[in-house]
């Protein structure tokens, strides 16, 4: 029997398995007209790009989750002109609205249900708001498939840092590091954490994007089912 090189697949969820770009595009609209107030293409693009800021301002360590689930409603109220809300009414609010829907990447359920089949460890490791996580979890299934899941909220430290990873595979006894591949969208969280954690690297890059950091990517695909290739599957 041949042995395989890897036996078990780190997930990231936001992007990789689940499309966040659906679930945020429904809960900022949502949750403005739950507030009574208006919204268009531009503002969502706008949050878009202050909420990435805001998260890779939390995976150096700058600030802390709070901060940024606050924080970018702050900053995006400032540029509207808003100041009869709070940022601290909105952002509860935002989070019921993304965690009350979940879409699936193309093909992820199918890939995982196919991995699980064929014996594969599979778990999520997620910089994710915790309550958001659980419920796109549970709404999807996929906390039925996962072996296990890993909140940084809850770890205490971010992607991409060592610390991360290190308490993740603390709670993983007797699985080796070589063992393990992790299969993102996110350069600056998921593949430079798997730098970090010392466990090989697999680029989920749908949109062909160029690398533009300094990060090791052992692999790079464009479709998920691409995996089963690099697991050495056959892709049927």
């Amino acid at each position: 029997m041949m042995m395989r090189k890897y036996s078990t697949i780190l997930w990231d969820l936001d992007q990789t398995l689940l499309n966040f770009d659906l679930s945020m595009d429904y809960a900022i609209r949502a949750v403005f007209d739950q507030f009574g107030l208006s919204i268009d293409d531009a503002i969502v693009a706008r949050y878009d790009k202050i909420n990435r800021s805001y998260w890779n301002r939390l995976e150096l360590g700058e600030i802390t989750k709070e901060e940024v689930k606050i924080g970018r409603f702050r900053a995006l109220f400032q540029e509207l002109g808003i100041s009869h809300i709070s940022p601290e009414e909105m952002a509860p609010a935002y989070q019921e609205k993304l965690g009350s829907v979940y879409f699936y990447m193309d093909g992820a359920r199918e890939l995982v249900d196919r991995l699980r089949s064929e014996g594969y460890r599979q778990y999520i490791v997620t910089n994710g708001v915790n309550s958001t996580q659980e419920n796109k979890l549970r709404m999807s299934g996929l906390d039925q498939v996962m072996d296990g899941v890993f909140v940084s909220e809850l770890i205490g430290y971010p992607k991409p840092m060592k610390e991360f990873f290190d308490a993740c595979f603390k709670a993983l006894p007797g699985i080796e590091r070589a063992e393990c591949i992790l299969v993102g969208d996110s350069l600056t969280s998921d593949m430079k954490g798997a730098n970090n954690a010392g466990i090989t690297a697999c680029w989920f890059n749908p949109e062909g994007r160029k690398k533009d950091i300094d990060v090791r990517t052992e692999y790079e695909i464009r479709r998920l089912e691409e995996l089963l290739s690099i697991l050495g599957q056959e892709n049927e």
